[in-house]
């Protein structure tokens, strides 16, 4: 039978793209992820950050110490007071792919836009985009249409030289995204931090540094009410700037790092070698053998690099790969270290004595696993609280893509699901009421208390996320308030101890619905009032509506389209401890008092007709 035409693969098949059309079909290659512009990284806010940058080299390179950004609505406009674009290119420079003067080290020695793409794929993603450079008396302005040219001009001016750019994100590509100020401001804070010195003024708000990197690590601190057990130690130079201290009141680390002024949030051979660096300094400082992990505990941190030929492992930049400066950064933080150290013996007993702290506590909680394995052993062939599936997730082999366990509060929900689950890849692991809230309390909370003990064995991430045994974990709680409470519980337990795991997007939440709407012909499901008035509005006539409070209440026949093929999925979004820690301390800490403040400040009473 002859191959259907259709499916023929010839020459006609194969096509060559315009880099503009390649920009514009292939997005996420240039911007990483669209969204809507609720998440930091967002590609509105990645069109943003393209053009600030360029304003930033200006201002890294002498040129500049002013950059005025505004946003109403979806446009857009930033000004620098730098050189300016040369005027015969500045069309060259904001359409076509692998053109200007970042790849000059006489003109740009460390910029971070390397490849000649950022300002090009704002102009090929913009419904429109216009330029405009000032140089000494004259200017030249470009506009363009979905990166298309449609105007030059160009004559004398009295404006000062620098370069303005203005452009709105195309709604065929960007759909629904909204810019918010909280993320813009966010950004332009970080910028400040980078580049002590530099006004930044956003819709008339002003953001400016004069320590650094010191205030930046500061205000981390100040979000979440924790204090610095030190003043911070702070090294700047023309290539490496870096700070920390302790917090007394913080889990973990907390690192950010920065390339020539982009933050790189997978962090890189630079934080590597910093942290390095930092070991090697207290180690031969205190002529003792501590682990990182003893002496980063509580650690609140920042390191930023200026480097010419900065390799990241993706465009968007979120990790930076050259090897070859390792070796000479680990020194260099080894020797200012030992400087800072010897000159300032306080702190350094200070930094020791928290390092030794933390080796002891790490001995004891040895001791509780060892303890809470020992209990285990009854137990370790089959947990009672886990119905496993048959398939299991293994990363390395590639195996197991879509296994999944759901999370349930009590028997009833546990009982629909198991009843019309997937016994390949679908667990199902039931909790006994409302799990422990452990924002504030230590890891050896998870050997003290069975239930989060065998989660996390049931899981297979004592350790790590290698032997993670289920792709998705998913949360399927009932759709009341003791149910989003469960649900806030897990989160905060997964984010508390196995941040890994909602960094790598394997935490869901289980959308089922809320409203059953059928007649003798139809049934509607609904997962919103909206829906359900439109199904009522739909059937006419007077359909029988059902309110589902647990997932009990839905029958194992029903409930089985609900985890099928047509299941919907909410990913738990990841945002790092140093953005979210706030957050978590003021809705799941100890300030219960302040909270209830809150709420009835807030309170919103219905007034009756």
């Amino acid at each position: 039978m002859a191959e259907s035409t259709k499916h023929v693969y010839d020459e006609s098949k194969i096509k060559t793209l315009s880099s503009l059309e390649h920009i514009r079909l292939r997005t996420g290659m240039y911007i990483g992820r669209i969204g809507n512009g609720s998440h930091y990284d967002d590609g509105c806010y990645i069109l943003l950050k393209e053009v600030i940058d360029n304003a930033i080299d200006e201002y890294i390179m002498g040129h500049g110490r002013e950059v005025r950004i505004d946003v109403e609505g979806s446009r857009v406009s930033v000004r620098d007071y730098g050189r300016g674009i040369p005027l015969g290119k500045v069309v060259d420079c904001v359409s076509k792919i692998n053109t200007g003067a970042k790849y000059n080290d006489e003109v740009f020695q460390f910029s971070v836009g390397l490849n000649g793409v950022g300002t090009k794929a704002v102009n090929a993603l913009s419904r429109v985009f216009t330029v405009r450079s000032f140089r000494e008396g004259e200017y030249v302005e470009a506009s363009f249409k979905q990166g298309r040219l449609k105007s030059e001009k160009g004559g004398k001016t009295s404006e000062a030289d620098g370069t303005f750019i203005s452009f709105e994100p195309d709604p065929e590509i960007f759909k629904e995204s909204v810019y918010q100020a909280e993320h813009i401001e966010r950004r332009l804070r970080h910028c400040s931090y980078l580049n002590a010195g530099l006004k930044l003024v956003y819709n008339g708000k002003v953001f400016q540094s004069k320590l650094g990197l010191l205030d930046l690590v500061m205000e981390d601190l100040r979000a979440d009410g924790s204090e610095p057990l030190y003043p911070p130690l702070h090294y700047s130079g023309k290539t490496l700037e870096f700070c920390f201290t302790h917090s007394n009141s913080r889990y973990g680390e907390t690192f950010y790092s920065y390339v020539n002024g982009t933050y790189t949030s997978d962090g890189g051979t630079h934080l590597s070698a910093f942290r390095e660096g930092l070991l090697k300094a207290v180690n031969e400082y205190a002529n003792g053998k501590y682990d990182g992990d003893d002496v980063r505990e509580a650690m609140v941190g920042a390191v930023a690099i200026r480097l010419k030929d900065p390799v990241f492992e993706s465009q968007t930049k979120n990790k930076l790969g050259n090897t070859e400066i390792r070796t000479e950064l680990v020194n260099k933080v080894r020797e200012e270290l030992l400087h800072f150290f010897n000159r300032n013996k306080d702190i350094a007993q200070q930094i020791l004595a928290k390092a030794e702290d933390t080796r002891q506590l790490r001995k004891e909680l040895q001791e509780v696993k060892k303890l809470a394995r020992e209990r285990a052993k009854a137990i370790t062939l089959r947990i009672p609280q886990l119905k496993d599936c048959k398939n299991h997730f293994d990363r390395k082999r590639e195996k197991g893509r879509g296994t999944m366990v759901f999370i349930c509060e009590g028997q009833s929900a546990a009982g629909s699901i198991t009843s019309c689950r997937d016994v390949n890849n679908q667990a199902v692991f039931v909790l006994k009421g409302k799990p422990l809230n452990v924002w504030d309390l230590k890891r050896d909370v998870m050997y003290k208390n069975d239930e989060l003990y065998n989660l996390m064995q049931s899981l297979n991430v004592e350790d790590n996320l290698e032997g993670l045994r289920y792709e998705k974990v998913i949360l399927a709680t009932d759709a009341d308030v003791d149910g989003m409470h469960i649900r806030n519980l897990m989160i905060t337990y997964f984010f508390r101890f196995f941040e890994g795991l909602v960094h790598n997007g394997h935490l869901h939440v289980l959308e089922t619905p809320l409203f059953r709407v059928r007649n003798k012909e139809r049934t509607l499901y609904c997962y919103s009032e909206a829906e359900r008035d439109e199904a009522v509005r739909s059937l006419g006539g007077k359909p029988e509506i059902t309110r589902f409070k647990g997932l009990g209440e839905i029958s194992p026949k029903e409930f089985q389209q609900f985890i099928g093929k047509e299941m919907r999925l909410s990913r738990v979004e990841h945002a790092p401890k140093h953005e979210a820690g706030g957050i978590f301390t003021f809705y799941m800490g100890k300030n219960t008092p302040e909270r209830k403040d809150y709420i009835m400040d807030h309170l919103v009473v219905p007034v009756e007709d």
